[in-house]
């Protein structure tokens, strides 16, 4: 199972994506209980643009027990897979559970905030953006202004 899924890997990030997914659909058919397997061949369909595939290969790692730095990947990919797809209230629980379990996850606060948008939740959306922006920046000139930024994130509906 190792070398073939290291190759899974290896083919996936040579942008042999196809080939990649076919050799995951070969490990899961054999491994269907190992979540690592199921992350990574949710991944595969992601980057064919088949995120409907995705979903359920993402709920059954997550489902299984991963772990770690590929659960909180899992949680983004299935967060975004449920916006791309348009199931916003799906990707917002998904999302908001992630960020609850990784606090300091950017990416994770990224995605979700774009999920914000789509639910009209705009407010919000940028306040979680800005915030982002204000703590992540090495740019000196937002980094002049980051207390303001700061500020103004919740703020911004005020005159």
């Amino acid at each position: 199972m190792g070398n073939a899924l290291e190759k899974a890997i290896v083919l996936r990030n040579i942008g042999k994506y196809k080939e990649s997914n076919e050799l995951l659909l070969r490990l899961v058919s054999e491994f269907p209980n190992d979540p690592i397997i199921n992350f990574q061949c949710a991944w595969s369909f992601d980057v064919l643009g088949e995120e409907s595939k995705a979903v359920g290969f993402y709920e059954k790692a997550i489902e299984l027990g991963l772990q770690d730095e590929d659960l909180q990947g899992a949680i983004l990919g299935l967060g975004s897979t449920y916006r791309t797809l348009g199931e916003y209230e799906k990707s917002k629980k998904v999302l908001q559970k992630g960020m609850d379990q990784f606090p300091d996850s950017r990416s994770i606060q990224v995605f979700f905030s774009m999920t914000l948008y789509n639910l009209g939740e705009h407010s919000s959306a940028m306040e979680l953006l800005l915030k982002c922006l204000a703590e992540t920046t090495s740019d000196r000139e937002i980094i002049k202004y980051k207390k303001a930024i700061n500020f103004y994130s919740n703020h911004l509906d005020k005159a």
